[in-house]
């Protein structure tokens, strides 16, 4: 209660101020009126000191009013916090009540611990026992059997093992061979049956074109116009196609020679238009060049989209369908691969179909097999590399671009789809009628296969047979064995893949026969 006897003090200290005022104003007064107003000032006095007094009994009685509101608001703030202490110590009493509780769970299950402890001991000690029995039991036995039997533990768990192994190796090896010999007669079924539902189903045309690398002349003397003054004409066309023109001897005839089948079947559109309309000279060459080679581009676009619709097959990209169009110039042993194309692309279909496979991804992987042909004069490397390059940089799907690189063996063939498109390539090729080729060019062919199958050691006598798509090699039996004849077969065919360039595939046959012969007399 500091603060009240502050506010007394000042009571008391205003009180006598306001007597001192009072005196001060007496005097003041008395000054400038003289002694004898002296009565006045001790009146005024008077009225100051009962104002004074006034004062302080006011002073008094707020201070204790200030000093029982304070007292009655201490009272309630302290009834309140007794309030709250009686709840806090009720919730620790209850909370000592929780924890007794608690305490004595923890005690019971100690308890029942240490009970269930000491029974495991009991039955540890139990099995222990037991296990020790077992052991010299098993121990005794073991020893009776080696005396009885002569040969030791080890030896006899090494003579059952070994005698467990070779009876599961025999049967191993019986269920392979069995297992083999079924699946290789299925399969061999299923897999002809499929080949020749396929050869059936596609009935496709014989080759009946040839690359044209002539232009005919109307007569001897347009070679000379051809040629034209210094050999300026002949120098323009060279120039804006890319192709060689020869002038030879051949009567009204020139010939054509350039990689390129494009370029040579612009420049020899473009020379039959120079002929027809007779103005031949170093500008109207270059108009018509041009005007031919745009020509033969919207042809190799319409060519292109027209493959692809004919198959059914969608979504491939703008490019790959203007690089799928200029195979209509490509030919491969006289056969249009753009027709080889579509053949492998509908046999494809056909055994998909069969094997339950997607049909639409067969005929895809079918049409777009050698795209690479189209620029292989350009580009170096396999055309089934670079197809397969060309194919994974325009976007088609990964299954599509193994496939396409697969089909020559480049890379193994790791998918149903890739062994398809190999087999519907080689189907396309090898059909008779489908490709052709000069006799010149097939004797020799007849000629190095026997050539190459006589070069290796051991080889009697060696036969092409079948149009060259066979050979039969007879070997001396006291020079090769059996596994050897295997090895030998696998060389030769290495060799004739490295060495010649051939259609389709060629199987060679090694023959090795043991005779006896003995005669009776």
């Amino acid at each position: 209660m500091d603060w009240i006897a502050v506010l007394i003090v000042g009571v008391f200290i205003a009180a006598g101020l306001g007597v001192a005022v009072g005196v001060m104003v007496a005097r003041k007064q008395g000054e400038r009126e003289g002694r004898g107003l002296r009565g006045e000032a001790e009146a005024l006095l008077e009225e100051a000191r009962k104002e004074a007094e006034i004062l302080k009994k006011e002073a008094v009685l707020r201070a204790k009013e200030e000093i029982f509101e304070d007292k009655a608001r201490v009272e309630k703030e302290l009834e309140e916090r007794k309030g709250e202490a009686a709840a806090a110590e009720k919730r620790l009493q209850q909370r000592e009540l929780n924890l007794d509780k608690k305490e004595e769970n923890i005690e019971n299950r100690e308890t029942r611990l240490s009970d269930r402890e000491e029974q495991f001991q009991k039955r540890d000690g139990e099995v222990e026992r037991r296990r020790e029995e077992v052991e010299a039991r098993a121990e005794e036995v073991t020893h009776h059997l080696e005396r009885v039997s002569g040969m030791s533990a080890e030896e006899a768990k090494d003579e059952l093992k070994e005698g467990l192994l070779s009876e599961a190796r025999h049967e191993a090896a019986k269920s392979i061979r069995d297992i083999e010999e079924e699946a290789k007669k299925v399969a061999d079924k299923k897999a002809k049956e499929i080949i020749s539902l396929a050869i059936q189903r596609y009935a496709g045309e014989y080759t009946a074109e040839k690359t044209v690398t002539s232009v005919q002349l109307p007569s001897e003397e347009m070679k000379g116009r051809i040629i034209g003054r210094e050999g300026r004409n002949i120098r323009a066309i060279e120039a804006a196609t890319g192709i060689d023109l020869i002038v030879d001897d051949t009567p009204e005839t020139v010939l054509l020679s350039g990689y390129n089948p494009v370029r040579r079947e612009v420049a020899r559109i473009s020379l039959e238009r120079l002929i027809a309309d007779g103005r031949i000279h170093p500008a109207r060459i270059e108009e018509v060049v041009a005007k031919v080679a745009k020509e033969i581009e919207q042809e190799i676009k319409d060519a292109g989209e027209q493959a692809t619709f004919d198959v059914g097959v969608h979504g491939i990209h703008a490019e790959i369908v203007k690089i799928l169009g200029r195979l209509k110039y490509r030919s491969s042993f006289a056969q249009n691969v753009l027709n080889h194309s579509l053949e492998v692309s509908f046999l494809c279909g056909i055994m998909a179909a069969e094997l339950g496979l997607n049909v639409k991804q067969a005929k895809r992987a079918g049409l777009l097999h050698d795209i690479g042909k189209a620029v292989d004069h350009e580009v170096e490397g396999s055309h089934a590399t670079i197809g397969a390059d060309l194919a994974r940089k325009f976007g088609e799907p990964k299954e599509i671009v193994h496939a396409i690189a697969a089909h020559h063996d480049d890379v193994k063939a790791e998918t149903i789809l890739a062994v398809l498109v190999q087999s519907a390539d080689a189907l396309s090729a090898a059909r008779p009628g489908a490709r052709r080729e000069m006799l010149e060019t097939y004797v020799k062919r007849l000629e190095d296969l026997e050539r190459i199958a006589n070069s290796f050691d051991g080889v009697a006598k060696s036969y092409a047979i079948q149009a060259g798509r066979e050979i039969r090699i007879i070997v001396n039996n006291d020079r090769v064995s059996d596994d050897t004849a295997v090895l030998l077969s696998k060389d030769i065919a290495r060799k004739v893949e490295k060495e010649l360039s051939y259609p389709g595939q060629i199987r060679v046959t090694v023959i090795r026969e043991t005779r006896a012969v003995e005669y009776a007399k």
